[in-house]
């Protein structure tokens, strides 16, 4: 079970940020990478109905998501100007939240309501969900305590608490030995 970084818990968007992992000896982790995946992804987040099952083109479109919102995350923490492309798909995943069921006529039935792709709804208003809490996230008052994970290799971004500069233990417990490591190699001996 791999720890949530502080804030995750609060902001599905960071948790969205945070789920693609790099570890040292241990290959990179995409916890979206297959419809399945990216489906129990949200499904564990109350994102998507139990039932619910993703195809390749919902859950790229969700990956999509994550790597935008990680440009965002990266430029902000950086201090630096948002990518125009992250902005726009943002934007884009706000606007797509369908508002409503579609009236359709059928012989059978007649006039009724329904969605148009029950599938793409359940995206749509996952993304939609996952990019206002990236830009509330941004734009709120924990914005000045995000940054990024100070362990290299990780990938993760992290609602910093005090001093606090790590997603997790184990990368604090990373940190500190490398630094201890490089303090030992620098000493005369």
């Amino acid at each position: 079970m791999i720890e949530a970084a502080p804030g995750a818990d609060r902001h599905p968007g960071l948790d969205l940020a945070n789920s693609r992992l790099a570890r040292p000896g241990v290959p990179p982790t995409d916890l979206l990478d297959t419809p399945p995946a990216a489906t129990r992804w949200l499904v564990e987040r109350g994102l998507a109905p139990a039932g619910a099952g993703l195809h390749e083109a919902c859950a790229g479109r969700l990956r999509a998501l994550r790597e935008h919102i990680r440009d965002l995350f990266a430029a902000h923490v950086a201090g630096g100007e948002p990518p125009a492309g992250a902005l726009a798909a943002i934007n884009a995943a706000l606007t797509r939240v369908p508002t409503a069921a579609e009236l359709r006529w059928d012989p059978d039935r007649g006039l009724h309501r329904a969605a148009g792709h029950p599938t793409d709804q359940v995206v749509d208003h996952a993304l939609g969900v996952l990019a206002a809490d990236a830009a509330d996230l941004l734009t709120g008052p924990d914005a000045e305590r995000l940054t990024a994970c100070d362990s290299h290799p990780c990938l993760r971004f992290l609602l910093r608490s005090g001093r606090r500069q790590w997603c997790s233990v184990r990368c604090g417990d990373r940190a500190r030995a490398a630094r201890a490591y490089a303090r030992r190699s620098a000493a005369p001996r």
